[in-house]
This record gives C-alpha cells, sequence and structure tokens, in this order.
C-alpha cells in the first residue's frame, strides 16, 4: 500500500482549556478586573467633577463677599484688605482699634476713607508710612473736605483739639488728606481720605 492510498488529517489544534493554552477566567477574577476597572474610571471622572465643585462654591462666595462691599454705604467695622491699604497707601500701624473703612470707586477717581485709634508710637508709625511727619500736623485744621464728610458721616466737633496734614503725590500715586483728634494724645484718632486718580 502507498502512501497515496491512506490521507492523512491534518493536525488539530487543541481546544482552549486544554493542555498548555490559557485557562478560563474564574468569576472572582473578572469581578475583581471589572471592580478595579469601574474604580478607575469613577476617580478619573469624580475628582475633576469634585475640583469643580468647590473651585465653583469659592468663587460664589468670594463673589458675593465682593458684591456685598460693592454695596455697602459709608463705614464698615473692620479693616480693609492688604491689596487696599497698599493700593490707597494707608498703613493703619497693627495696634490700631476700632478700625473702620470705606471704598468708591467711578471714572475720575477713588478713594478710599478710613478711621482708627492708636497710640502715639502707632501715629508716628502711621505718618511715617504715608511718607510725612507729626511736625507736618497744623494744629487747629481739618482738611477733609465737605463732600468727603458727607460720604463719611465724619462729625468734626469745634471742642475737640484737630490736627491736620495733605500729602500730595505724582499720579498715579493717591494723595492722603490727614485729620488727627489729638484730645488724648495718648490715644489719637487718625482719619484719612486717600484719592487716587488714575
Amino acid at each position: 500500500m502507498i502512501a497515496a492510498d491512506h490521507p492523512v488529517a491534518p493536525p488539530q489544534s487543541e481546544s482552549p482549556g486544554d493542555g498548555e493554552g490559557k485557562p478560563p477566567e474564574g468569576r472572582r477574577r473578572v469581578f475583581k478586573r471589572r471592580f478595579i476597572t469601574a474604580t478607575i474610571i469613577v476617580l478619573l471622572i469624580g475628582i475633576p467633577a469634585g475640583y469643580l465643585l468647590v473651585s465653583a462654591g469659592q468663587s460664589r462666595r468670594s463673589g458675593k463677599d465682593k458684591e456685598a462691599e460693592a454695596a455697602a454705604v459709608g463705614l464698615r467695622e473692620g479693616w480693609p484688605s492688604k491689596m487696599q491699604r497698599r493700593i490707597f497707601e494707608i498703613p493703619i500701624p497693627g495696634n490700631a482699634i476700632g478700625v473702620q473703612y470705606y471704598e468708591t470707586n467711578n471714572w475720575k477717581a477713588s478713594r478710599m476713607y478710613a478711621k482708627f485709634r492708636t497710640t502715639s508710637a502707632g501715629l508716628d508709625r502711621f505718618l511715617s508710612g504715608v511718607g510725612t511727619g507729626r511736625a507736618a500736623l497744623e494744629p487747629g485744621v481739618v482738611n477733609i473736605s465737605p463732600r468727603d464728610i458727607d460720604v463719611t458721616g465724619w462729625y468734626f466737633s469745634p471742642n475737640e483739639n484737630w490736627a491736620s496734614v495733605t500729602r500730595t503725590t505724582k499720579k498715579p500715586r493717591p494723595t492722603q488728606t490727614i485729620t488727627v483728634n489729638m484730645t488724648d494724645p495718648a490715644s489719637p484718632v487718625v482719619h484719612v481720605v486717600s484719592a487716587a486718580t488714575p
């Protein structure tokens, strides 16, 4: 008998799971892989979404604070921000008490009104920080304008001991008009209007 009389069947591949082939995944392994994949997807979507929500909330609160400040009319209790103090060059001394401020803005000028009580040394620090000194104070003078008095509601009694100085600078730096109640020299009260024009 010759080879042609006996056809040879081609070798058959082994079925999956037989011998050395890749074994089928168990249910536990499939569940674990799917759980890890789902966790990664949740983290990739959830973390940025959470960040956006927190950021939006902070932005909304900040906007409401700025809106409340812009809507405020007249002096408000508290300290102006560091940026406001820097822009208007009002170096309120750290030991100041009873601090009040108010900011106005229009196309002609921006003004910061501030009032505070300090010590004799605090007054010297403030005047020095503004670029002037106690010797420049003119006794018996109130140099705050009637317009600014109307805006702030400040009252300058003729029975008090007042002293004033105006510090003018080149634009765009602000000009400060300062009136100090020196009735109690150990505890002077400072009124300042800082006007900046573009």
